[in-house]
């Protein structure tokens, strides 16, 4: 079968596709031909050989990856053979020898989801499929913590992103005045078709999203525009660095949350609400992560520049975070949501031969959604 083997610590060019034998299933377990991968950013950080939490680095050579989705082609001894056909999904765990880069993987069966009918009667696509059980399980995981209400007015980092889109569309969901960031225009106009705004009936909706291109040279002026001069109540970063860290300052201003409201792509104009906000919720930060290599200054991951909050942390990653509980329910609810159409999926798609492109992509910042093998 096709496999992606990675050999040695390094660029993107270290993965290379190879034939590998076949695996056979075990007691217990299942055998699914994959036809969508996930990959993860954490994927790149254990190819270069950056050593440190959440995963101790591969034995190598080994086989990358630890998300899939496909059907079910054989089982093991003393497993039910009604499972032969399902469309299925499963995130590996947490281990650095997943084996999820490979055309055919063995599961345990108390780590398959079988893909549920999406809102058109039909499965999910299994790449959207990937997104929930992967990057939608810590979306939840992280709105849970965030605690977003209809009163929030929400700034969100890396806005195109697969954990940002999905983070961009609760928070419309729930209610709550959205101030999305992402790099380009371009981006930012399919988080626009994403989230519907484009002939979209709902004009309480379009109202409260204010989309910003942070490339350009004054988007915090944008951005407090978009704000109508107050400050914002909630944000959420895993991008990190001087971005994350400018983003997070949006959370000192003065008076309660205000109007935050855009006509498009880099624009932001003040908009009405129906929703009464006479109460603001408390300032808070949510990090979870640092895709920019460099830690949110106002985090404890900061060392000798760190600046001191005048508002909550909330970690959903890393040393301050919660111990993280049994993923599955996570992933089950994140399905749902997808299944009933309360998220819609964004992913980057690239061949399964092309992982290193896919890789590259991901550390450049050049994707928009989950990046998923196909």
């Amino acid at each position: 079968m096709d496999a992606i083997r990675h050999h040695s610590f390094g660029p993107p060019e270290v993965l290379t596709l190879e034939q590998v034998p076949d695996p056979t299933p075990g007691p217990g377990e299942v055998l699914v031909d994959a036809v969508a991968h996930g990959v993860h950013l954490l994927d790149t950080s254990l190819r270069r050989g950056e050593d440190g939490p959440p995963l101790a680095l591969p034995s190598l050579p080994t086989i990358p990856g630890r998300e899939i989705a496909g059907t079910v082609s054989d089982v093991g001894p003393g497993v039910d053979a009604a499972w032969i056909g399902r469309p299925v999904a499963a995130h590996l765990g947490r281990v650095t020898d997943g084996g999820g880069y490979a055309r055919r993987v063995v599961v345990g069966t108390d780590k398959l989801h079988v893909i549920p009918d999406g809102p058109d009667g039909a499965p999910l696509d299994p790449s959207d499929a990937i997104a929930m059980i992967g990057t939608g399980r810590m979306a939840v995981y992280t709105l849970d913590i965030a605690a977003v209400t209809a009163a929030d007015v929400v700034v969100v980092t890396g806005a195109a992103g697969g954990l940002g889109t999905l983070f961009v569309q609760e928070a419309l969901n729930t209610g709550a005045r959205v101030v999305a960031l992402a790099s380009s225009l371009s981006r930012l106009k399919v988080l626009e078709d994403l989230v519907g705004l484009e002939g979209a009936e709902d004009g309480n909706r379009f109202g409260r999203l204010a989309l910003v291109d942070y490339s350009a040279p004054d988007w915090t002026d944008t951005a407090r525009a978009a704000l109508g001069g107050a400050r914002a109540t909630l944000v959420f970063d895993g991008v990190g660095g001087d971005l994350g860290t400018a983003a997070t300052a949006l959370l000192v201003g003065q008076g309660r949350a205000g109007a935050a409201g855009a006509a498009g792509a880099g624009g932001a104009g003040a908009a009405g609400d129906t929703v009464s906000r006479s109460v603001s919720p408390p300032a808070r930060l949510v990090a979870y992560g640092w895709a920019s290599g460099a830690p949110n200054r106002y985090t404890s991951w900061a060392d000798a520049d760190h600046v001191e909050p005048p508002f909550e942390v909330r970690y959903a990653v890393g040393p301050d975070a919660p111990p993280m509980p049994d993923q599955r329910p996570y992933q089950e609810r994140a399905l749902a949501r997808a299944a009933a159409g309360r998220w819609r999926v964004a992913t980057h798609r690239v061949p399964f031969a092309e992982a290193a492109r896919a890789h590259r992509e991901l550390e450049e910042r050049r994707t928009t959604g989950k990046v998923v093998l196909v």
